[in-house]
C-alpha cells in the first residue's frame, strides 16, 4: 500500500525537531504534528526560561553579597517584572531556530492540531489521515499534580505558568525537591520572594550524591531558604487569602502560592495508542534499544518514554530514532541501538551539582572492592580560592585501572567541568589521562587534580615501591 510521508512526527519538542529537520535535510518527506508550539517544553516552559531566571538571581545574590570582596552598595532595587522580562526576551531570541517558517523551509510540513491514531498505521488530525512509513512520538511530559486535598480548590502553579508572572508572590511554597523545585526555589528567593521546600525525603536532591546535595542544601539554609524535609503535604485550606499546608495534621507553612515541582508524568492519553498497537505504563510507552515501540512501525523518543528526561538525552535519542525509522527496511535486521552508559546531567542551583556514570554504591554492587572514591575539594583550587567560590567538591569513581565508572561534581559551573570527564568516559580514557596539562589558574584543575589521586592513593598502600625508592634513592646518594 502506497504511503503519503516517510515520516511522521508528533511532538514539535527537542526530539520531534532534530528528527524533522535532520530527515527533511535528507530529502525524505516529513510531515510535524504539533498541538501547541514548536520548541517544546524546554523553550517555552523549561531549561532556557528556568536558566534565565537563575541568572537573573544569581546577579541579584552577587550584588547582595560584594562585600564579602570589599565591595558595598546599597541593597539592590529587584523589579521582578523586569527580571520575567529578560526570560522572555531570552525565548523570543531563541525561538526561531525551532519556528514553523524555519521547518518549513527545510521542507517539512508542519501541521497544528491534536489527533490520534485511528489504526496501526494511520495517525488522524484536523480530520486528514496521515500515512506514513514511519510514525515517531515525541509528545513529551508535563507536571505530575499530587493528590492533595484542597490543592486544586486552592491554585496552584506549574512551570506551565511560572515564567509567565508579572508579579513577584509575597511568598512561595514548593511541594517537590528535586531539579526543578531547588533550582526555582533559589531564584525566586534570591529575587526576593521567601520560599518554603517541601521535600517528601530525608534531603533535597534524593537522586544526585549525598554528599553534594548537602553542600547545596547548607548553601540554601545560609541564604535563608525554608527546607521542610521527610515532609508530605496532604492538605491545602486557604484561609484570609493565604495557603495553609497541613501534613500529617499539622500546619507546616503559610504562602500566598504554591509551586508544584513533584515530577512528571508522559504525554500519552490522548495519542490512542491501543489503536496503534502500542504498549505503554504511567511510566511511558514501551520501547527496545532501538526505541521501536510494540508497532515496529512505530518509533517514540524524549519524555514519552520516560528514564532519562533531559532535553540533551531526547536530541541524542532523536539521532537513533532517525536511522531507525528512516532507513527501517535495512535497520529493521542491523538498528542502531541507544548507551546510557554515559549520560551526564546537572541541577542549576548555586553551586551546581553535575553528575555521569555509577553512584558509589552501584560501583561497589558491580565491582566489588576494586573501586576507589577519588575526592578533590575546590578548597583545593586556586582558581576557587580567588572567587570565594571553595564549597563543593569533584567526586571521581574508579578501578584500580584507572577506568571511570563515575564523577559526582558540586561546585562552580560543575555542568560545564563535568564534560571533561564526559569526554573520557565516552572515549574509554582512564582517570591518568585527565592530569594532562591545564591553564593555570582555572576550575578545570580540579579534574587533573582527582585524576592524579588515583596514582597518590595506590603508592600510598604499596610499601613494598616506597621501601624500594627509599633504598633507591640512598643508593645514589652514596
Amino acid at each position: 500500500m502506497a504511503v503519503e510521508y516517510d515520516l511522521v512526527i508528533i511532538g514539535g519538542g527537542s526530539g520531534g525537531l532534530v528528527v524533522a529537520s535532520a530527515a527533511a535535510q535528507m530529502k525524505a518527506k516529513v510531515a510535524l504534528v504539533e498541538k501547541n508550539k514548536l520548541g517544546g517544553d524546554c523553550l517555552w516552559h523549561g531549561c532556557v526560561p528556568s536558566k534565565s531566571l537563575i541568572h537573573a538571581g544569581r546577579v541579584a545574590y552577587e550584588a547582595q553579597n560584594g562585600s564579602r570582596f570589599g565591595v558595598y552598595t546599597q541593597p539592590p532595587e529587584i523589579k521582578f517584572s523586569e527580571a520575567i522580562g529578560h526570560v522572555q526576551n531570552v525565548i523570543k531570541a531563541i525561538e526561531p531556530h525551532d519556528s514553523p517558517e524555519r521547518f518549513r523551509g527545510l521542507g517539512v510540513e508542519v501541521i497544528f492540531g491534536s489527533g490520534q491514531f485511528t489504526d496501526r498505521e494511520t495517525f488522524e488530525v484536523n480530520g486528514r489521515k496521515l500515512t506514513a512509513r514511519a510514525f515517531v512520538v515525541s509528545t513529551g511530559s508535563r507536571a505530575r499534580i499530587p493528590k492533595v486535598e484542597g490543592l486544586q480548590e486552592a491554585g496552584f502553579l506549574t512551570n506551565e505558568e511560572v515564567f509567565s508572572l508579572t508579579e513577584r508572590p509575597e511568598s512561595l511554597a514548593l511541594i517537590g525537591a528535586g531539579p526543578i523545585g531547588c533550582e526555582l526555589g533559589q531564584a525566586f528567593h534570591r529575587l526576593g520572594c521567601p520560599v518554603t521546600i517541601l521535600s517528601s525525603r530525608d534531603r533535597i536532591m534524593p537522586k544526585e550524591d549525598p554528599e553534594a546535595a548537602l553542600v547545596v542544601e547548607e548553601q540554601f539554609k545560609s541564604e535563608g531558604i525554608t527546607i521542610l524535609n521527610n515532609t508530605r503535604p496532604d492538605r491545602v485550606e486557604v484561609i484570609d487569602g493565604k495557603k495553609h499546608l497541613w501534613a500529617k495534621g499539622k500546619e507546616v507553612a503559610i504562602v500566598d502560592e504554591i509551586l508544584v515541582s513533584a515530577g512528571r508524568i508522559p504525554n500519552v492519553e490522548s495519542l490512542n495508542l491501543e489503536a496503534a498497537g502500542v504498549t505503554y505504563s504511567p511510566k511511558g510507552i514501551q520501547v527496545d534499544q532501538a526505541l521501536r515501540t510494540t508497532n515496529p512501525r512505530i518509533f517514540a523518543c524524549g519524555d514519552v518514554i520516560g528514564g532519562y528526561q533531559f532535553t540533551h538525552v531526547a536530541g541524542y535519542e532523536a539521532v537513533y530514532v532517525l536511522t531507525n525509522a528512516l532507513f527501517a527496511p535495512i535497520k529493521r535486521f542491523f538498528p542502531s541501538k541507544v548507551d546510557y552508559r554515559v549520560i551526564p546531567w546537572a541541577t542549576f542551583t548555586d553551586p551546581e551539582v553535575a553528575r555521569v556514570g555509577l553512584t558509589e554504591k552501584e560501583a561497589h554492587d558491580r565491582y566489588g572492592e576494586d573501586v576507589y572514591v577519588l575526592k578533590q575539594p575546590f578548597a583545593g583550587v586556586d582558581r576557587a580560592q580567588a572567587e570565594g567560590a571553595t564549597e563543593g567538591f569533584l567526586k571521581l569513581i574508579t578501578r584500580g585501572n584507572g577506568e571511570i565508572l563515575g564523577a559526582h561534581m558540586v561546585g562552580p559551573v560543575a555542568g560545564e567541568l563535568i564534560h571533561e570527564i564526559v569526554l573520557a568516559m565516552v572515549n574509554k580514557l582512564p582517570a591518568s589521562k585527565l592530569t594532562s596539562i591545564h591553564i593555570y589558574p582555572t576550575l578545570s584543575e580540579i579534574n587533573s587534580k582527582a585524576g592524579l589521586l588515583l596514582s597518590k592513593t595506590k603508592y600510598a598502600k604499596n610499601t613494598r615501591l616506597q621501601n624500594f625508592l627509599q633504598g633507591f634513592f640512598s643508593f645514589l646518594r652514596g
